[in-house]
């Protein structure tokens, strides 16, 4: 591929990420408070084992290019890791906005990167550790 080519396709990947990282703050419909952890209609399409190792383009080739599809992906993706993390995603408008924002900037600087690393740096970025707000569990 041309330097030109590679930079017009980085350019179209970065605007089609664009959509799907601001809908992280979508509004949870039983409450109507915005949140991270929404479930979207769409399902994701791959075992989880197979979505962590799938670079961000990848990510959005195999949800179609439909951003609820790319969604349920990051959603899934993110729980995944605020699990092994031990942090709770806050669920708040400001946290969508601010986990949203994370993932576009740092899909936009690389595509190339494993979708599961962005998100576990959102998470990281956004969440809070549990014992911090008290809800950890003793063992």
């Amino acid at each position: 591929m041309t330097k030109v080519g590679r930079s017009f396709a980085g350019m179209m990947m970065a605007a089609a990420l664009c959509w799907p990282a601001m809908m992280i703050a979508q509004t949870s419909a039983q409450d109507g408070t915005p949140s991270i952890t929404s479930k979207p209609d769409a399902t994701a399409t791959f075992p989880i084992d197979q979505l962590i190792t799938k670079t961000v383009h990848e990510a959005w080739v195999d949800s179609g290019r439909n951003e609820d599809k790319f969604f349920a992906m990051v959603q899934e993706l993110a729980e995944l890791s605020a699990r092994n993390r031990g942090v709770m995603l806050p669920d708040t408008n400001e946290a969508g906005v601010k986990f949203g924002d994370w993932i576009k900037t740092q899909s936009r600087k690389d595509p190339d990167q494993l979708l599961y690393a962005v998100v576990d740096n959102a998470v990281r970025y956004v969440g809070k550790s549990q014992t911090a707000t008290g809800t950890s569990s003793a063992k």
